[in-house]
C-alpha cells in the first residue's frame, strides 16, 4: 500500500532567491500559514541558497513541536561560492556529511524524508540508498525518497530499502512520468510528490506577453519562457483561462486541481514564497474536477503540447528520469 506523504507539501526553494529576491519575513509567514492550514510537509534542499533555505526554515519552525511538521531534504547538488552549479555527489561519505550539516542548519535531530536531488552517474544508486539506510537505522532519517530518476533506478533503489516517494516534475505541461515512471511507482507502492505543478509560473495568470523576469530569476534560462516557445505556451494558458473562468477559478487553481485529480498517491508540492500565492493554491486543493472538465482540459492541453523543454538541453541530459 502506498504511504501518502500528506495532502500537499510546501516547496520552499523560491524563498532563497532562485526566482529573484524574496522577503524573509513574508517567507516565514508563508511557512506558518501553510502549517496553520494543515500542510505539514516542508520541502527544501541543502543547496537552495547554499544553506540559506534550511536556516530560514529553522527560524520559521523554532519553538514548534517537532511532531507537527515533516522535513523533506534533497542533497547532492554541488555549488561554488559564486552560486554556480558544479556537479553532483551522492557517494556514501557525501551523503552522511551533507546530512550532518543539514541537521545543524535545520536545528533538528532527524529529517523525515532524505533524498538525492539527482542520480549521481558516478555512484551506483544502491550505494547511495545503502548509505541513507544506515542513517535510517541510526535514527537520523525516517524515510528515504528519490528525485528525478527513471523506472529502472526506482526498481534498483527499492530493492535496497523501501522508498517513500519520488519527487518529480508533474504538471499539465510535463506529463512524461505517465508513460513508465508513474506505473512503476504504483506497482511498488511509492508515492509521487509532484513539483513544478505550475510549470514554474507558466500555468498562471501572471504569465503574460512581455513580462520581464527579476534579476537572478533562473527561469530566464528555461526554454518554455523563451521567445516563440513563450508565445505558444501563452496560447495554452489562454485556453485554460477560458475553462477556469467557467468555474470561477484562476489558471493556477485549475492546474493545481488537475494535479490533485491524478490520484491519492500524487502529492502536489506548492511552491509559494508569499501568503497570497499559498492561499490561491490552497483554494484549489479542495476543488474536485468533473469528468467533463477533465476532458475539456485534456483537449485544451493534450500531452506533449508544451513548447520547449522543462530545462535546457544540458540539464535535460543529466536527468535519469528523461532517459
Amino acid at each position: 500500500m502506498t504511504t501518502r506523504i500528506g495532502p500537499a507539501g510546501l516547496g520552499c526553494m523560491g524563498m532563497s532567491g532562485i526566482y529573484g529576491p524574496a522577503d524573509e519575513a513574508e517567507s516565514i509567514a508563508t511557512i506558518h500559514a501553510a502549517l496553520d492550514a494543515g500542510i505539514s510537509l516542508i520541502d527544501t534542499g541543502d543547496f537552495y541558497g547554499m544553506g540559506h533555505n534550511e536556516l530560514l526554515i529553522s527560524r520559521a519552525l523554532a519553538g514548534l513541536d517537532r511532531e507537527d511538521f515533516q522535513l523533506s531534504v534533497k542533497f547532492g547538488a554541488q555549488r561554488g561560492p559564486d552560486g554556480s552549479w558544479i556537479g553532483y555527489n551522492a557517494s556514501p561519505p557525501a551523503v552522511k556529511t551533507a546530512l550532518a550539516y543539514s541537521l545543524v542548519r535545520l536545528g533538528t535531530d532527524h529529517v523525515d524524508v532524505y533524498r538525492p536531488a539527482r542520480l549521481d552517474a558516478k555512484v551506483p544508486i544502491e550505494e547511495t540508498i545503502g548509505a541513507i539506510a544506515e542513517l535510517v537505522q541510526a535514527g537520523y532519517v525516517r524515510r528515504i525518497g528519490l528525485s528525478e530518476v527513471g523506472a529502472e533506478t526506482i526498481r534498483r533503489a527499492a530493492a535496497v530499502h523501501p522508498i517513500a516517494d519520488l519527487q518529480i516534475e508533474y504538471s499539465l505541461l510535463s506529463r512524461g512520468i505517465e508513460r513508465e515512471i508513474l506505473p512503476v511507482c504504483r506497482e511498488l507502492g511509492i508515492a509521487v510528490t509532484a513539483y513544478g505543478i505550475l510549470s514554474r509560473g507558466v500555468l498562471s495568470d501572471s504569465f503574460a506577453p512581455g513580462r520581464e523576469l527579476a534579476p537572478g530569476d533562473i527561469r530566464g534560462r528555461f526554454p518554455r519562457f523563451d521567445g516563440d516557445n513563450a508565445q505558444r505556451n501563452l496560447e495554452l494558458v489562454r485556453r485554460l483561462r477560458e475553462i477556469a473562468a467557467d468555474q470561477g477559478a484562476s489558471v493556477a487553481q485549475l492546474a493545481i486541481a488537475w494535479v490533485g485529480s491524478r490520484g491519492a498517491d500524487v502529492v502536489p508540492l506548492i511552491g509559494a514564497r508569499r501568503r497570497d500565492q499559498l492561499a490561491e493554491a490552497l483554494a484549489a486543493l479542495s476543488h474536485q474536477l468533473t469528468a467533463d472538465q477533465l476532458e475539456a482540459i485534456e483537449r485544451a492541453v493534450p500531452p506533449g503540447a508544451a513548447a520547449g523543454g522543462r530545462y535546457g538541453a544540458p540539464q535535460m541530459a543529466d536527468l535519469d528520469s528523461e532517459r
